[in-house]
């Protein structure tokens, strides 16, 4: 088995990925085998933050695009992104990995405000950190949310976490003879017009010289595989 390539990471985790075969909420089987996963690579000596979106409750996007004030529909955003934080940590546990939930909109009856140093001090004391609550400000994508994280936190890469195994020049889903990118550098990503992460969540990473490696969340293994630089993915590195 190769050793980890990276000794800290930001895995982002869509809200679409816990919900797995079902049409809305969470499936339990997705969440187990994604917390297994991570409680796996953590055994590997790997310091792991987890960023995770709520797009299986709600998107605030999609609720401003119907009528609603945007910054509320944000906020209710973040709020279904903390259920998702509660459950992946409580998974983790029982997957026998030590975790956290932190989350950006302090409601610290449910789990713990996020801070960097507590989050430093959990990461260092082993456990896996789970954020919750994006940025804690609406207008702000979990993908930007990954990207400021990742960067405060001292992560050498952001694990995009997908249902496809790499970047495409097209959907693969829609061209079966898209090309997949082994390696792209930001500058390459950008020039192609390559929709990897937002604007604002890429321009983060490319200032914080975090390479981003895409690759799927389907398959058993997967973040402990690319953490290992095994399997298919893609690099997008300074």
């Amino acid at each position: 088995m190769s050793k980890p390539r990276y000794r800290r990471v930001l895995v982002k985790v869509s809200g679409e990925a816990l919900m797995g075969s079902e049409t809305v909420g969470l499936d339990p089987k997705a969440l187990a085998r994604i917390a297994k996963d991570l409680a796996a690579t953590r055994a590997l000596g790997v310091d792991i933050a987890v960023m995770v979106g709520g797009g299986n409750f709600l998107r605030g996007a999609a609720l401003a695009g119907a009528g609603l004030d945007r910054a509320t529909a944000d906020q209710m955003g973040m709020l279904a992104t903390v259920i998702n934080t509660l459950a992946l940590g409580d998974a983790i546990e029982k997957a026998g990995a030590a975790a956290r939930t932190l989350s950006a909109v302090p409601m610290p009856t449910i789990c713990e405000p996020y801070a960097r140093q507590r989050a430093l001090k959990h990461l260092k004391d082993g456990r896996i950190v789970v954020l919750g609550g994006g940025t804690g400000n609406p207008f702000f994508t979990t993908d930007t949310s990954a990207a400021l994280r990742a960067a405060e936190l001292g992560c050498e890469a952001i694990l995009k976490a997908t249902d496809v195994d790499g970047v495409y020049d097209a959907d693969p889903k829609k061209h079966p003879k898209a090309k997949r990118f082994e390696r792209l550098s930001h500058d390459e990503a950008l020039a192609k017009d390559l929709k990897i992460m937002d604007a604002a969540a890429f321009a983060l990473a490319r200032d914080a010289r975090l390479p981003i490696i895409v690759f799927s969340i389907r398959d058993e293994g997967a973040i402990a595989a690319t953490v290992r630089g095994e399997g298919r993915s893609t690099t997008v590195s300074p």
